[in-house]
């Protein structure tokens, strides 16, 4: 079974832009291509569990903000 995440997308795109970053710097941050990460904005990958650590980190939000379980950004 394969779960999208759209919504991780749309949240990485808003998180990004507050940060004044492009997808080139999210890409060479994470370590990807810049297509993994337009992927990753497009919401057509599955992010694995210790990228998301990384970019709740980043972001210092949390994880269940990423990913649509929470609309609350603080991490606890």
């Amino acid at each position: 079974m394969e779960i999208k995440m759209p919504l991780l997308g749309q949240r990485l795109k808003l998180l990004r832009n507050e940060k004044g970053m492009t997808q080139q710097d999210m890409a060479e941050l994470l370590g990807k291509t810049s297509r993994h990460y337009q992927d990753m904005e497009a919401g057509k990958i599955n992010v694995p569990g210790l990228t998301l650590i990384k970019l709740a980190d980043l972001f210092q939000v949390s994880i269940d903000y990423l990913v649509g379980r929470s609309e609350d950004r603080r991490r606890f």
